[in-house]
């Protein structure tokens, strides 16, 4: 190399084991990374470049082909910009964090041996493969240098002399070098950031501008002007008034916001919280993700999604799905780290592409077990630094979709009234002008007033707290369904569970207790042995009697040896292990192996798993799976000869399956274990063993084993296969049956009562398990699911295998009646899921197993179970069920229909304040000889606070009541607002005008009061008949008990409370601010008899039958002039097929932004007039699509095809609607809306179908 040159750093020298490793080509060059150099066979390997990052084999081939060559400087040299990473002062430790990322991002196997392997990564790290850290591991002395770490002989890895620690004060250095498994905290807006953001509405900022000019014209009235001799200078109040209630309104949004992003931010952290297996000072233990460790010891089982990155250890057919994190869609083998570093080194290894020792954090476990060490947490794993790039707001959920549609119509509707306000305002000013005699300063003022006033209209008339009223009652849903043990993941699932029709539920742990125990089993079959309760065993007709023996006394009556074949068969076969919580030694892992455990332990002397297993050590695991629905275990047992021994595959499963591939069978257990063959007569016996075990609502497990003579054996190799390919199934045949366990789950507390809350609601449940159809109908008998009539109709029970057979129109026909689906695969429920969906069902499905996930994907609402469930279906689903209880999805079914009920409450009194607040605005301000309205803008302004603010916080959090229930699902179709609602917002509009314009315009003959009286009167009453209307609002439906829950809502209570005590203290000590007088007794008895009175008007209303208010409205909508009368858009086809307007797959996928696309084109008006938080919403939305195009772009894996959206350019297409024609046209929008359309409807529901392909 020329000297010339500048060099880049380098790492230090590594000393690799002479007999495997070539000394560098540059001895003189000191700083030159010396590593081991692949002799003849790497020269054949294939060395091609490639761009691809996390998973081209190709990347590894050019890695290891530089090291041949003998560039090894390149291999741990810092990217640009990552210098930093590579730099760590006082580090105990051989490695830092930017060395440790050169494994994985891409894979790198020149890396993996310049670190020395899994010893050198060992040693570096300052752990062991086998025990893990040390539990009281606290600062660490001394240092391991990178040419220690690497060195050819690592006996032992050491810990290292460290201080003893405990708690949060263990691991100082270690997470002070390599940090902890949290992604730092997305940075939240501040208060004051907040505020800004409310205060960017443009109306606002209009506002402000007037009354600041307002407030100077007033200060130069009141200081510069002559006054009346005893008159108040109070001109400037009213500009200082609008101010503060412009500063009220900003600092309550700001607040409202502020609150629900903490809220948020709570929920996103039980969210992302999980607890993973790890190894620590050998024993095994359960630690919150957020605690995993660099150097820790991970254990992987199928389901598992990956926190981490790390090196693969040892285990035993370990698969990953790296789709997510890498784009590769196969199915990747892991091939331990020591083997890798061995065939790498001796020139062993077959082809490079199988090689791959790498866990990559984001990765699911397919299938297999094993252990990896963690090399990179945090931001610094591979999944840690795409979380960190995708962070972005979440987007939309239906609701919240549908209400911005909504929002902006009426802020186009609002907007027109105070435009034409304005303008008429204006012409009669200037109409006026030439003959007032008023000076310049009080001319200004009044066009001022004509400013603000129109403003202001605007201001109540866009509802803003549409928006905030679902994202209050989203926030305050989510975290009372929290407590009540619904962790919810994706927010549009609550709405969309409120209108679920169907609950497809698995049986164990969901509706039974999943506290398993062995009540009885049956061994052998001549001996005629049983034991446990005689009471769960029926005899076959004609059949030998079988002599029962009590559990306490079944031990006693085994053979020794035959004991210790049956303890055997259950402690290797097994993927739980033994744990030390709180001083008490007891198993983890499913509750069904734990139960035998506890049984071989109890009754057949089973000692330490640890011990067990070292005297039977495991050749070969096959951990279970749901389709062949059974797992095995390979040992070796004494063969002929010391140096030839067999080996034993001990297989546990379905009974009936395990049973069908038996041909021998283990003789008396009393005596020494003897096979001998299995007749049909036999197998027939025992399965009348096992229906008797179903019939009573026992799981039943069939045990069996099978020798061979090698391993692996074989008839099973295939060519070119090694040990790692043979598949369980190719084994299961010729078995000798050992006998069956019947074990008990007794149905949960509460589960029947839940199940029949359903039928009530008119959800129907369904049971969808993989035990036999005897057990599967006992259990659906005992929790109400099937019922005496219906146990015996045709279809009511399936078996899987029989449903995935049928023909489509077969299913179709099938899927209303069938109400149990046994022995069924995850794949039987992901078809029940999409029959289901396809006629028109929402249908809500549970899930606990990672083949789970395609139903849990299918389904509207995806229920995982926060016990038992996988890290893969935990994914899968939008809510998870922590305590794993069928009664927790009534829960979230109620909380669903809560949070639909409580936006439709608040959008049933939103509108009644907006049609009367801006109608008396209007009419009074226009037929005033000043010009003035009765309602002035500090009064609106006061009004607007109490609805968009206070009224969204008293309806959104009303809590469910046990009426919800009591009522059919809505339609994926049905309207925002029902017959029932524009019946309500109508008929209290009309009340409420009709007060305040016979109190205005008969104000000298009626009352007699001055004109001061008579505004301070009407805008009392105003308010009190909105203060009552929130009372009458907290019904959507014509049930007459408006006060259901009320004292079970004290936030409600509470804001009712704020505003009463607002507007008495406004009429009291506001005079000048507000405009308003003191009102007298009377006048106080006056304004709370007509505000009461809302609540008898809206008595009468509904009791006016539904079906005249619909007739009337379509009779009003065809005499309505056909120039103004708002044209129903062509029906959409996706309507006529009864799909849903936002169906779940959309909204996970790209199609999502095409619907907020029509969203914004809605909004896009409302965006021109409004600033604030509007504007945040539609910058949201265009992240969200630009969030969509980068997922849809880097996406490897095809989703399910979905239908093209026609018509998707639509609303751009569409011609304005003339803000004119807007006002003009309201009664027409209203009408049309109670006879079945919807404002937007279709732009709304445009073709959003998502129909699975």
């Amino acid at each position: 190399m020329d000297s010339s040159t500048p060099r880049r750093p380098r790492a230090p020298t590594i000393t690799v084991d002479t007999a495997a490793v070539d000394s560098s080509d540059d001895p003189d060059d000191t700083n030159t990374l010396a590593v081991p150099t692949v002799k003849s066979r790497a020269e054949s390997w294939s060395s091609s470049p490639s761009t691809k990052v996390g998973t081209d084999h190709e990347q590894m081939s050019r890695e290891v082909e530089a090291l041949r060559k003998g560039d090894q400087a390149e291999i741990l040299k810092p990217d640009p910009g990552e210098e930093d990473l590579f730099r760590v002062e006082n580090n105990p430790f051989a490695f830092s964090p930017g060395q440790l990322a050169k494994l994985i991002n891409p894979k790198n196997l020149a890396a993996f041996v310049a670190l020395g392997g899994l010893p050198g990564l060992q040693k570096g790290l300052r752990t062991d493969a086998k025990a893990g850290l040390s539990v009281d591991e606290g600062k660490l002395a001394g240092a391991v240098s990178f040419e220690e770490a690497t060195s050819s002989k690592v006996e032992e890895a050491s810990h290292g002399d460290a201080a003893h620690a405990s708690g949060k004060d263990a691991f100082p250095d270690r997470k002070r070098v390599y940090g902890t498994n949290r992604l730092p905290e997305p940075k939240s807006k501040s208060f004051l950031e907040l505020a800004w953001i409310a205060l960017q509405d443009r109306v606002l900022i209009l506002l402000c501008i007037a009354a600041v000019v307002s407030l100077a014209l007033g200060l130069y009235q009141t200081f510069g002007g002559s006054h009346e001799d005893g008159g108040a200078k109070v001109e400037w109040v009213e500009g200082v008034a609008i101010i503060v209630a412009i500063t009220i309104v900003v600092v309550v949004g700001a607040a409202n916001d502020w609150q629900k992003e903490r809220q948020f931010q709570k929920l996103n952290q039980k969210k992302e919280d999980r607890i993973v297996k790890i190894t620590r000072s050998g024993k095994p233990q359960n630690i919150s993700i957020h605690d995993v460790l660099v150097g820790d010891v991970m254990l992987l089982e199928p389901g598992d999604v990956i926190p981490v990155d790390g090196v693969f250890i040892e285990g035993h057919n370990l698969s990953c799905d790296e789709s997510s994190a890498t784009g590769e869609s196969d199915l990747i083998k892991k091939v331990p780290a020591e083997q890798v570093l061995h065939a790498l080194l001796h020139e062993q290894a077959p082809q490079l592409k199988k090689l791959d020792p790498f866990i990559i954090s984001g990765a699911k476990v397919l299938d297999g077990v094993g252990t990896f060490l963690v090399t990179a947490v945090g931001e610094q794993s591979s999944h840690g630094k795409t979380m960190m790039s995708l962070r972005d707001d979440p987007g939309l959920t239906p609701l919240q979709a549908k209400l911005n549609l909504l929002a902006g119509y009426i802020a186009k509707l609002g907007s027109a009234a105070g435009l034409l306000l304005f303008f008429v305002l204006l012409i009669e000013f200037l109409a006026k002008l030439p003959n007032n005699r008023e000076s310049g300063e009080q001319k200004g003022q009044d066009f001022l007033q004509i400013l603000i006033t129109s403003i202001t209209v605007i201001v109540v008339a866009v509802p803003e707290g549409l928006p905030l009223a679902v994202t209050l009652s989203l926030a305050f849903a989510t975290k009372k369904m929290t407590r009540e043990n619904n962790l919810v993941r994706h927010l549009q699932s609550c709405e969309t569970m409120g209108n679920a029709t169907v609950i497809c539920s698995d049986k164990t742990g969901t509706l039974t207790e999943n506290i398993m125990t062995v009540v009885a089993g049956s061994l052998g079959i001549r001996g005629l042995f049983s034991f446990g309760d005689s009471s769960f065993e029926q005899e076959a007709a004609g059949a030998e009697k079988r002599e029962t023996i009590a559990l306490a006394q079944f031990a006693n009556k085994l053979d020794p040896e035959y004991k210790e074949l049956l303890k055997t068969a259950i402690c290797v076969n097994t993927t739980a292990f033994e744990s030390d919580e709180e001083g008490k030694q007891g198993f983890v892992g499913t509750k069904t192996e734990t139960a035998l455990l506890d049984w071989a332990r109890r009754y057949l002397g089973l000692g330490p798993l640890a011990i067990e297993r070292a005297n039977h050590p495991i050749t070969r695991l096959f951990p279970f799976n749901s389709q062949r629905k059974c797992m095995g275990a390979v040992v070796q047992i004494p063969g002929p000869t010391k140096d030839k021994p067999k080996y034993r595959l001990y297989i546990k499963g379905a009974s009936e399956i395990v049973l069908g591939e038996c041909t021998t069978i283990l003789g008396d257990p009393t005596t020494s274990p003897f096979t001998e063959a299995l007749s049909d007569d036999g197998k027939e016996e025992l399965r009348s063993i096992i229906f008797s075990y179903a019939t009573n609502s026992l799981r039943t497990l069939g045990l069996a084993y099978r020798d061979f003579e090698n391993w692996p054996p074989v008839l099973t190799l295939r060519p070119e296969d090694d040990n790692a390919d043979i598949d369980l199934t190719d084994l299961v045949h010729n078995l000798t049956w050992m006998g069956v366990v019947g074990i008990q789950d007794p149905v949960r507390k509460g589960v029947p009562e839940a199940v029949n809350d359903c039928g009530i609601a008119s959800v129907n449940v369904k049971m969808v398990t993989g035990d036999n159809v005897e057990t599967a109908r006992a259990i659906a008998l005992n929790c109400g699911i099937l019922t005496e009539s219906t146990i015996n109709e045709p279809n009511a029970v399936m078996q899987g295998s029989d449903f995935r057979k049928l023909s489509e129109s077969d299913r179709t026909a099938v899927v209303k009646q069938l109400r149990v689906l046994a022995r069924s695969s995850p794949e039987d429920k992901r078809i029940l899921v999409k029959t289901l969906r396809s006629l028109g069902e929402i249908v809500a499905v549970t899930g606990d197993g990672t083949n789970d996930a395609p139903a849990l994907k299918a389904a509207d609402v995806g229920f995982s179970m926060g016990i038992t469930g996988t890290e893969v279906a935990k994914e899968a689903s939008d809510i998870i069920l922590m305590d794993d209880n069928f009664s927790s999805i009534v829960v979230a079914l109620g909380w669903g229909r809560a949070i639909n009920d409580s936006v439709k409450k608040f959008l049933q009194f939103q509108l009644t304040v907006n049609i009367t607040a801006v109608g008396v605005t209007f009419i009074s301000a226009v037929s005033d000889d000043e010009q003035k309205s009765v309602l002035n803008a500090v009064q609106l302004l006061w009004v607007n606070l109490i609805m968009d603010t206070f009224a969204a916080l008293a309806l959104a959090t009303d809590p469910p009541t046990g009426s919800l229930l009591h009522r059919e699902p809505e339609a994926r179709t049905a309207p925002l607002i029902t017959i029932t609602m524009w019946k309500m917002i109508i008929g209290q509009s009309i009340y409420q005008l009709i007060v305040c314009f016979v109190l205005w315009f008969g104000r000298d003959s009626i009352l007699g009061y001055e004109e001061r009286e008579v505004r301070s009167l009407i805008f009392n009453i105003f308010v009190f008949m909105q203060i009552f209307k929130l009372v009458n609002s907290r019904r959507i439906d014509n049930k007459l008990n408006i006060f259901e829950g009320l004292h079970r809502n004290h936030l409600f209570m509470l804001m009712m409370t704020i505003m009463a005590a607002g507007q008495i203290i406004i009429i009291f000590f506001g005079s000048d601010a507000f405009v308003v007088t003191r009102l007298n007794g009377v006048q106080w008895g006056i304004s709370l008899v007509l505000g009461f009175f809302s609540i008898p008007i809206g008595v009468l209303i509904r009791l006016f039958p539904d079906e005249w208010f619909h007739a009337f409205v379509k009779v009003l909508a065809k005499l309505w002039p056909s120039w103004i009368r708002f044209s129903r858009k062509k029906k959409d086809t996706s309507e006529e097929e009864g799909t849903e307007p936002f169906p779940k797959e959309k909204l996970e996928g790209y199609d999502m932004d095409t619907a907020l696309l029509g969203i914004r084109d809605d909004l896009e008006f409302l965006k021109r007039v409004r600033g604030g938080r509007m504007t945040a919403l539609s910058d949201a939305m265009a992240r969200s699509r630009e969030k969509m195009l980068r997922r849809k772009r880097s996406e490897s894996r095809p989703r399910s095809k979905l239908r093209s959206r026609r018509g998707s350019s639509r609303s751009s297409n569409r011609p304005p609607i003339s803000p004119m024609m807007s006002v003009v046209g309201m009664p027409g929008i209203v009408a049309a809306s109670v006879a079945g359309l919807q404002p937007g409807q279709g732009a709304s529901n445009e073709n959003l179908d998502a129909r699975q392909a």
